[in-house]
């Protein structure tokens, strides 16, 4: 299995989710559907939504609650991360400019304001309180993760354990809860609904792992934003943390000043001392174990190839280059 061929398991769905996106994203207010249209044309992976709609389809459902249940996942991954790009400044993502470098960090946040506001105008529509419950906790937790990932800023003591702690909350969260939300809906017994969501907060750990391995080691045009962007924002990452610990006082003292910069006047020297300590590896190999733990969780759960997809996203979140 390849991604295409997870793609075409969930395509007609898909492209309901998207007319459910753009459905919801019309206004009044010019400025909401305008930048909305922006971000759906950026190209995202829509890889949370497919695991929601892939964990649905896997017991066999052939209702349509599942299609704007997919399109609140998007919202509330793009809400976020229209404010992460207005918190950290950033002005690349996927190869474009950000929402806030074209219409200004008041708009973003607003419009990721909008968002989340519509999100649960969506969810009470749908009328499941299980549901509601899974996704108002998710936006919290998210929103907890992102304010301690805040507060470790220039922290270059952070440890592997409060890293960890960190992206299970702020981007596993809505993994879990999109992987959770196909159980509930199938109305499946606690087993499989709990397999599910450790499935989903597992590949949502390996992804980000890889995307902290990335931000060391890809080209800017194949990652989609600008590499050492983590350090420059001063965010002791997965690579960070581990050159940490097996450098020598003088490699540490290094990576001290380049974090408490917040630039990239150092980054060659911190792409050596990141080099010599197998923070890459180390870190890739992290994520490999982790997605092999979400693979394992599938078992329980009904063979097929919405299963198999599932698990083959376990081994794309880490063999990916972008």
């Amino acid at each position: 299995m390849n991604l295409e061929d997870v793609k075409s398991l969930v395509a007609a769905d898909m492209e309901a989710v998207n007319r459910a996106i753009q459905g919801q994203m019309q206004s009044a207010v010019p400025t909401i559907p305008a930048l909305g249209s922006y971000l759906i044309a950026s190209g995202g992976k829509r890889l949370r939504p497919m695991v929601l709609l892939l964990a649905t389809r896997l017991f066999g459902y052939q209702g349509s609650r599942h299609i704007p249940l997919a399109a609140v996942i998007e919202f509330i991954h793009t809400s976020t991360l229209l404010h992460d790009d207005v918190v950290d400044g950033s002005e690349m993502r996927r190869n474009q400019a950000t929402a806030n470098q074209v219409w200004g960090n008041a708009a973003s946040v607003l419009v990721g304001d909008f968002l989340y506001a519509r999100s649960f105008e969506v969810l009470v529509a749908d009328g499941d309180l299980r549901i509601l419950k899974i996704l108002a906790e998710a936006t919290s937790v998210i929103a907890e993760g992102e304010v301690q990932q805040l507060e470790n800023t220039q922290n270059p003591d952070l440890d592997e354990a409060a890293y960890i702690a960190v992206i299970r909350a702020k981007t596993a969260k809505l993994f879990e809860a999109s992987a959770r939300i196909g159980a509930v809906i199938n109305e499946r017994p606690p087993a499989e609904e709990l397999a599910l969501a450790e499935y989903g907060g597992l590949l949502g750990t390996a992804f980000q792992l890889i995307d902290d391995a990335l931000d060391y080691s890809a080209e800017s045009a194949t990652l989609g934003k600008n590499v050492g962007d983590d350090l420059a924002e001063g965010k002791p990452t997965m690579p960070f943390i581990h050159a940490m610990r097996e450098s020598d006082p003088a490699g540490q003292a290094v990576l001290r000043q380049a974090l408490a910069e917040e630039g990239l006047g150092s980054l060659d020297q911190v792409l050596e001392i990141i080099a010599s300590t197998k923070a890459i590896e180390y870190t890739l190999g992290l994520a490999r174990k982790i997605a092999g733990q979400a693979k394992s969780t599938l078992d329980i759960l009904p063979a097929g190839p919405q299963r198999d997809a599932l698990a083959y996203l376990a081994d794309f979140s880490v063999e990916r280059q972008f």
